[in-house]
């Protein structure tokens, strides 16, 4: 293949997130972001990487993925593992990111895709599951979603709601009542963890004034009150490693 990618790093840890979190898995975070979300805790993957061709990618996930052949019973059937995971910034912004996925698939790989949902999903391969963001109002940056998405999106994948006030909270419920989500696919809910200084960049957006922040106890318990068909998650990588380390 001679298409490549500009990629920021590639590592194995495991996954910290969705309903495969605990799972060992294989990033490959790609370079570069057009959205600005307030809470955003990747910024250094908006810049810099390198480039580099798809066959040399898939050989590096090859040699993170040697002597790891083993497979995982789920409510949906058996996964390989480790997984694959393709993230950023965002990934879909990278149109090389398709041909990617479609060689990863092939390869016998189980991928996840985790994209902001502000590009649209329906040429992605039907077996990668897509992990896709619904930015809500405190993001800054949630006139960005594509809704169309949503006619796309499909039972073995997942919207993930990034909760860090109570408006947010409000839109979660809109949205799942508006457009039926828990019919169409699994609906995650994240607490927004504050930023340390390390990740603190002034090109963010701001959160809109007048927002009421909500701690991770009322965000639990609201959820529970208003009866949500959601599941919580936290970041599970934060809770084993320095919370602005790179590279887990």
């Amino acid at each position: 293949m001679s298409e490549f990618l500009r990629v920021k790093e590639i590592y194995k840890s495991i996954q910290g997130e969705s309903t495969w979190a605990g799972l060992p898995c294989i990033f490959v975070r790609l370079t570069g972001c057009t959205l600005r979300c307030s809470y955003c805790d990747s910024v250094y993957a908006f810049t810099g990487g390198e480039k580099i061709q798809l066959n040399e990618i898939l050989n590096r996930v090859d040699e993170l993925s040697a002597g790891h052949s083993g497979y995982i019973k789920s409510t949906t059937g058996e996964h390989r593992l480790p997984l694959v995971e393709l993230t950023g910034g965002e990934p879909l912004i990278q149109p090389a990111s398709l041909p990617l996925m479609d060689s990863l698939v092939q390869n016998g790989y189980e991928v996840l895709l985790e994209t902001s949902g502000a590009f649209p999903i329906e040429d992605i391969h039907s077996k990668v599951h897509i992990i896709m963001d619904l930015k809500c109002p405190s993001s800054g940056e949630s006139e960005k979603n594509l809704r169309s998405n949503l006619d796309h999106i499909s039972s073995k994948d997942e919207i993930k709601f990034v909760c860090g006030t109570r408006e947010d909270l409000d839109f979660v419920e809109m949205m799942i009542r508006d457009y039926q989500l828990e019919q169409k696919t699994n609906i995650l809910v994240s607490w927004v963890a504050p930023l340390t200084q390390s990740q603190q960049y002034s090109g963010l957006k701001r959160i809109p004034e007048g927002h009421v922040s909500i701690s991770r106890l009322d965000l639990v318990e609201e959820i529970i009150a208003r009866k949500l068909p959601v599941r919580f998650q936290l970041q599970m990588h934060k809770f084993i490693w320095p919370v602005d380390k790179v590279g887990v």
